[in-house]
């Protein structure tokens, strides 16, 4: 049974909430709370598997408790927030911090987004619940990347690359992109799950932080070498040839039977397509299987497919379904990965 706190200073909403996990009888609220303080002193003495964390709130704000949560009582928190840019901001320095996931609630029509999210909100739960982040011993913590080798690539023997990511990927997103080398010279794609509010405000984080040029990708735009584009939530991302022969973006609803938009399948098969298998597919954390049937298009065509480590999952679903596949050239931890990115840049040694 996974154990849930719910903190929100909306009583509407922690009822609304409670209503849709406890009707999952997986899932059994523990708890409720109407500010940061309660939630840090339930959380202590509770010790709930999952915590849903209002942003907004008196006494005590969302991340202030996060905080004292991630220190004392670590624990899977996502956090529940406004469909807003203030809202995505704080979203994301609540990820940073340690959250794993962020449910986004609009105001206006709560009552309508509570209900069309269910389904989603309790898979997310759920994914969160069976998670071994804070079940695994310190010894255990980072067994495999003691041995894991990170693959060596060449100038030109790519592209493009491509990432998908989903649950707790945005500061694995991060150390990644601010990893890469400022002369890496092609273009680096990435779908990850979450609204175009967040994806927009994810876009210009990580420009201010990383050495790569990153924006927010729209129709028709034209990729450039040294430029990380996110893809908008909400829709797919294509990758074309135009007439030109350049690479582009093409935003499109189809195919409507995705699970998510931004879908990772789409954007490695179109990828697949466009320049003909030389591209590097990388799946980062995250549940359910987005990603791996592209994965192995790409393989199949001649591309290489790297896959986030298991012990550094927050959820380690999408990484899983590659693997089991069989087309992962290697499984790796976020530094190793950043490893392999690096040597697309020829040293000053082998210049």
């Amino acid at each position: 049974m996974i154990r849930v706190l719910i903190v929100d200073d909306s009583a509407f909403m922690r009822r609304a909430i409670s209503r849709v996990l406890d009707a999952d009888p997986g899932i059994t609220v523990v708890g409720t709370a109407r500010n940061g303080q309660q939630s840090v002193e339930l959380a202590k003495s509770l010790k709930p598997d999952v915590v849903t964390m209002d942003v907004e709130m008196p006494v005590m704000d969302g991340l202030t408790a996060l905080k004292v949560i991630m220190h004392e009582c670590p624990t899977h928190v996502i956090m529940v927030s406004s469909l807003t840019t203030e809202g995505s901001d704080a979203a994301l320095n609540a990820m940073k911090l340690g959250a794993v996931d962020v449910f986004a609630k609009d105001s206006p029509s709560v009552t309508s987004d509570i209900v069309s999210m269910q389904k989603d909100l309790v898979a997310r739960v759920k994914a969160l619940g069976g998670s071994r982040r804070f079940k695994q011993r310190p010894a255990q913590l980072g067994t495999s990347c003691a041995v894991s080798m990170a693959p060596r690539f060449v100038k030109g023997q790519f592209d493009l690359v491509c990432i998908g990511s989903s649950t707790g990927g945005p500061p694995v997103l991060e150390e990644i992109v601010c990893g890469c080398p400022g002369e890496l010279s092609i273009p680096v794609i990435v779908a990850q799950h979450m609204p175009t509010v967040f994806t927009a405000s994810m876009a210009k984080r990580l420009d201010r932080l990383a050495g790569l040029h990153v924006v927010h990708g729209e129709h028709r735009m034209e990729l450039q070498g040294g430029t990380v584009y996110i893809a908008p939530g909400g829709q797919h991302t294509h990758v074309e040839r135009s007439a030109g022969n350049n690479l582009t973006l093409k935003m499109s609803d189809k195919p409507d039977d995705a699970s998510y938009r931004p879908s990772v399948d789409v954007l490695f098969s179109t990828s697949t397509l466009a320049v003909n298998g030389r591209a590097l597919g990388i799946i980062l954390t995250g549940m359910g299987s987005d990603g791996a049937r592209g994965a192995q298009e790409l393989v199949k065509a001649g591309g290489v497919v790297l896959t986030q480590s298991e012990e550094t999952c927050v959820v380690y679903g999408m990484p899983k379904a590659v693997d089991q596949a069989g087309v992962s050239k290697a499984s790796l931890p976020p530094a190793r990965i950043v490893e392999s990115l690096r040597t697309l840049v020829p040293t000053r040694a082998a210049a």
